[in-house]
């Protein structure tokens, strides 16, 4: 029987099994048991990718929650607790002689003991295996081909921002600059940019689109993900999904209004004030720290006829935590009357909600459902806001 599950595919550790650092500037709290305990008992995410396995502890840290019969690796991929299947994955900076700047790309295997085998590979082409998003030394489609000789995934991260992604720094044009075409299986839109800003560049109109949190908290895990419709929540499950097969499909695609992203406009990095793309001085503080924007920088590369791809609506939301005056004991409050957070974010109606909010906070919670709060746009590495005047 099918159903609808919610998917955050690019989660990053903090801390591993002996508290040695992962993610170097995530959260100590990152840890593979809390965040799997995050999103199976505070979220209510039942899919989420883990793209740090490749570090030996948090595999170890894995392993042992299985020894205690907490959680168990699946015959069809995956490694489930709870409600909340676990995929494995790694995020890999590529920069070989075909790229004009650093790219990150996400890799997914199905299981333990092929991401060890991926790992020892790993250690011969990388100086640090233990850290998040390293060097890796050698040509991109040399990694391509690894991943699928392990029956993985290939999926370019966060594509669009300035920084270490394959249109911010990456590519002049085309990813057929450095990538093979045929072993991308999807591509990670990133938070400054949605579906409709993607699909102008026709290159990418053969791709399934995932939008995910990019999480260094664990407040900001589901800031962006996607229902997916399929048996149940699994590596094989998820690949049918990207390839729309046998009923398998993405239905929704939900993410913050790009503006609230880091990179949406062209600012100065000094003074934060909006500059015009490409611009080499700030008009207002005359500094030469200019951060050029995603929707410049896509307004560059768009090429895409009127006709584009049928694709699920994307949905704008907004994660709770960004609401202002819904302080900590407030969110506790709800969690505990409503259980998940995406039970509030899209279920639970309005006189329930008052029950417990604010009408302020009611009032911009059903805005939100409709798409309809006001924003303040992000750029040069500021988060946008919502925009209340």
């Amino acid at each position: 029987m099918f159903h609808k599950y919610y998917a955050d595919m690019h989660i990053h550790i903090g801390r591993d099994k002996h508290n040695n650092p992962v993610k170097i500037t995530a959260s100590n709290k990152l840890t593979m048991t809390n965040i799997l305990k995050e999103a199976s008992r505070r979220k209510g995410i039942q899919l989420i990718g883990i793209i740090d396995s490749q570090s030996p502890g948090v595999q170890e840290e894995l392993y042992d929650l299985m020894k205690k019969g907490l959680a168990k690796e699946l015959d069809d991929g995956g490694v489930q607790f709870e409600q909340t299947t676990v995929l494995l994955g790694a995020e890999i900076e590529i920069y070989d002689e075909n790229c004009h700047g650093p790219v990150h790309v996400l890799i997914f295997l199905p299981t333990l003991e092929k991401m060890g085998t991926f790992t020892n590979w790993l250690k011969t082409k990388m100086t640090n295996i233990t850290l998040s998003s390293q060097r890796y030394y050698g040509t991109a489609t040399e990694l391509q081909r690894k991943i699928k000789e392990l029956k993985g995934l290939f999926i370019p991260a966060h594509v669009f921002t300035p920084h270490k992604s394959l249109y911010g720094k990456g590519v002049k044009r085309s990813l057929s600059e450095i990538f093979d075409p045929e072993l991308i299986d999807a591509i990670e839109l990133g938070l400054s940019s949605d579906t409709y800003m993607a699909d102008k560049l026709l290159e990418l109109h053969r791709y399934p689109f995932l939008s995910n949190s990019d999480a260094h908290s664990l407040a900001k895990i589901a800031r962006e993900y996607q229902v997916i419709y399929m048996k149940k929540p699994s590596f094989k499950e998820f690949i049918l999904a990207l390839k729309n097969k046998r009923g398998r499909r993405i239905v929704e695609n939900y993410g913050m209004d790009p503006k609230l992203g880091k990179y949406y406009s062209t600012v100065c990095r000094n003074c934060y004030e909006h500059v015009t793309y490409l611009s080499k001085q700030c008009s207002n503080c005359h500094s030469t720290k200019i951060v050029n924007g995603v929707y410049d920088r896509i307004a560059e590369l768009a090429n895409s006829s009127s006709t584009t791809p049928k694709r699920p609506p994307y949905k704008y939301q907004v994660p709770l935590e960004y609401f202002p005056k819904l302080g900590p004991k407030t969110m506790e409050n709800l969690l505990e009357r409503f259980q998940t957070e995406m039970n509030i974010i899209h279920h639970v109606p309005k006189t329930q909600l008052e029950e417990v909010l604010s009408t302020n906070l009611t009032n911009m919670i059903l805005s939100m459902r409709k798409g309809s709060l006001p924003i303040k746009a992000g750029g040069g590495g500021k988060y946008g806001r919502i925009d209340l005047k």
